[in-house]
């Protein structure tokens, strides 16, 4: 069945309530990458197994996008984003209760579940808000809820986090999902599926060559972040030497670069696409590699940490025009196929970055995602990459040319 109804007013207050699901559901994935020392401690388990909580909602996140897409083909979007949305209030109210680590790994698999549905249904929603010629705008400005979830959530949540305890992180964004709740209500129209997708439509996007290499890319690049990433805190702390009571601020500066990375490079991948991927993956390897080796000086794991941040707020942008362009004829497995890959890289990091920290020291997790960007970086090199973006989108995702020109491989 395919549905043509299409929202083609100017709805902005809409995009930003979308963008603010996206915040949502991108603070809560991270919040525990400024609050891993504490949450340990109160569990009384290695950093490296708290890192659970970033693994397990993101394998969760991975089966979840592919499947929701599927069993809420035929619902309206607007009232699937707000299921999502009052799941994830639950779940991190659940996590602020939570007596044992049992539970709040048990609350984080709801987390999964509201970010595979709400990045598997949001990235397409641009063009039936606001008209044609705006939908690279409004794209923008839903994916920049990645990045200012970095400069806000993260970072909020972390001091919070301090001020507070952990448990007072939770409740604050727990608080901030119903907030969105009520926003997506008020502020989109009714969203009916444009076209029901169909079962054989995922594994038949499989077939196409540029979408296979773009989640090879995917995996390695956004393995490799998280591996690091996730325990960004002890090695500021330890590597670096810096006062816990500066993490946040500095996560602060990370996510500020990240904003302006993300517009940055939705602009630069667009006409140019290989040629950012390269330049996102080499700016990646040089700050993760070099923060173990010239970053035991504060001011230089500062200028490594907004250089990863400003390298690392292209990312899902980038690979988003990329996996589009690949799948064209089939927008929403396309993009549901990217949160998938993009969470398994999210949990793979995650879980390997604890089992090398707990195993090898501090250190060694930024070895191991400074080789997987370096792996990521060879991977865009080959002519895999596809050499153009379509000139046009579906409608239910037209917005893969985000500054309005084809993109060109160089």
């Amino acid at each position: 069945m395919s549905v043509s109804v299409c929202v083609r007013r100017s709805n902005w207050p809409a995009v930003f309530a979308v963008a603010a699901a996206t915040f949502a559901v991108v603070t809560t994935e991270m919040l525990p990458v400024g609050l891993i020392t504490p949450m340990s401690s109160a569990a009384g388990v290695s950093e490296g197994t708290a890192g659970l909580t970033m693994t397990v909602p993101g394998l969760v996140a991975a089966v979840s996008a592919p499947l929701l897409t599927l069993l809420t083909a035929r619902f309206d979007r607007r009232v699937v984003l707000a299921a999502l949305a009052a799941t994830l209030a639950v779940a991190n109210l659940v996590s602020a209760w939570a007596p044992g680590f049992a539970v709040l790994l048990a609350a984080r698999v709801l987390v999964g579940v509201a970010i595979g549905g709400v990045w598997s249904i949001a990235a397409g929603l641009a063009s039936r808000l606001v008209p044609e010629e705006a939908a690279g705008r409004a794209t923008a400005m839903i994916f920049s809820g990645v990045a200012v979830a970095s400069v806000l959530g993260v970072p909020a949540g972390t001091i919070i986090g301090q001020a507070a305890g952990w448990r007072a992180a939770f409740v604050v964004v727990g608080v901030l999902a119903l907030a969105v709740l009520a926003a997506l209500v008020l502020a989109l129209p009714p969203l009916p599926p444009v076209r029901a997708l169909r079962l054989g439509d995922v594994p038949g996007l499989l077939r196409e060559p540029r979408l296979r290499a773009g989640l090879v890319l995917t995996l390695l690049l956004v393995t490799g972040h998280f591996a690091a990433y996730t325990y960004v805190r002890p090695v500021l702390e330890r590597v670096s030497g810096i006062d816990s009571g500066l993490v946040g601020a500095l996560l602060l500066a990370y996510g500020v670069a990240g904003i302006a990375g993300n517009f940055a490079a939705g602009s630069a991948a667009s006409r140019h696409l290989r040629r950012t991927v390269l330049v996102i993956t080499g700016a990646l390897a040089v700050a993760v590699l070099l923060t173990p080796v010239a970053g035991t000086r504060g001011w230089i794991a500062v200028g490594l940490l907004v250089l990863w941040g400003l390298a690392y707020g292209g990312v899902s942008v980038s690979l988003q025009i990329w996996l589009l362009g690949a799948s064209s004829r089939a927008p929403e497995a396309g993009s549901a196929l990217f949160v998938a890959a993009f969470n398994v890289s999210i949990a793979l990091g995650a879980l390997l970055g604890g089992r090398v920290l707990d195993a090898f020291g501090t250190a060694s997790v930024m070895w191991l995602g400074g080789a997987l960007a370096v792996l990521a970086m060879l991977t865009a090199m080959p002519t895999a990459m596809p050499t153009t973006m379509p000139t046009t989108m579906p409608t239910a995702m037209p917005a893969a040319r985000l500054a309005g020109e084809p993109g060109r491989q160089d």
